[in-house]
C-alpha cells in the first residue's frame, strides 16, 4: 500500500511537521494505558487520559520531518533510563516518544497531533489494558513486536537510523537537553488509580 504524507502540529500550531509515507503497513497504531504515559501527559500540563488511553502511531524517525517551529521542541524523561518524551514547549502538547538512542530507530507519534488519522488504519495493539482480574496485560503484542523488528532492523543495516530529527547521529545524543523529572515532581502529579 502506498503511503501518504500527513501534516502534524502542536496545539498552538507553532511546531509543525510532516509524517512521511504513512500507511497501516509501515507503522502500528496502538494505544497505551500505562501509568508513565498518563504521568507524562499530566507533567506536560495536559489532561489525564484515564480511563482512556494515549493513542499512538509507532513508526521510525526517518519518517518524521519538522517543517516549522523546531526551536519549540523540548524533551523530558520520567527516569534516567526511561523513554524520551518530546513535546512542544510553547503549549505543552505531547508529540513523540523515542528510545534514548538513535541506534534504535523507533518513534511513536501522538495521533491527536494529526488533523486526519484515518490513513493510520485501525488500532492493532493495546498496552497495559486492565483485565477482569484487576491485573494489566497487552493485546496484540505480537503485532507490535514484529512490526517494530521489521522496521528497526532494516534501518540499522542500511544506515537509515542516522536519519532522525531527534538525535545528532554522529554523537548519538538528543538534539535537546533532556529534562529529568524528579521523584518529587512525579509524586506531586497525584494520579488517581485506574
Amino acid at each position: 500500500m502506498a503511503g501518504v504524507d500527513l501534516p502534524f502540529a502542536c496545539d498552538c500550531n507553532k511546531l509543525r511537521g510532516t509524517l512521511l509515507g504513512v500507511s497501516p503497513d509501515n507503522g502500528t497504531r496502538a494505544e497505551c494505558f500505562c501509568h508513565d504515559c498518563r504521568a507524562a501527559e499530566v507533567f506536560a500540563g495536559q489532561p489525564d487520559p484515564a480511563p482512556g488511553a494515549v493513542q499512538l502511531y509507532q513508526t521510525t524517525p526517518d519518517r518524521v520531518r519538522f517543517d516549522d517551529g523546531l526551536e519549540q521542541l523540548a524533551v523530558f524523561s520520567l527516569s534516567k533510563k526511561g523513554t524520551l518524551r518530546w513535546q512542544a514547549q510553547c503549549c505543552g502538547a505531547m508529540m513523540f516518544l523515542t528510545t534514548r538512542s538513535a541506534k534504535i530507530p523507533f518513534t511513536s507519534l501522538r495521533t491527536d497531533r494529526l488533523a486526519d488519522d484515518s490513513p493510520l488504519g485501525p488500532i492493532k495493539a493495546r498496552a497495559f489494558v486492565r483485565k477482569a482480574n484487576g491485573k494489566r496485560g497487552h493485546e496484540g503484542a505480537t503485532v507490535f513486536i514484529l512490526g517494530m523488528l521489521t522496521r528497526v532492523l532494516p534501518r540499522r543495516l542500511n544506515g537509515k537510523w542516522k536519519q532522525t530529527p531527534f538525535f545528532d547521529a554522529a554523537t548519538n545524543t538528543p538534539v535537546r537537553d533532556i529534562y529529568l523529572v524528579s521523584p518529587a515532581e512525579r509524586e506531586n502529579l497525584h494520579l488517581p488509580k485506574y
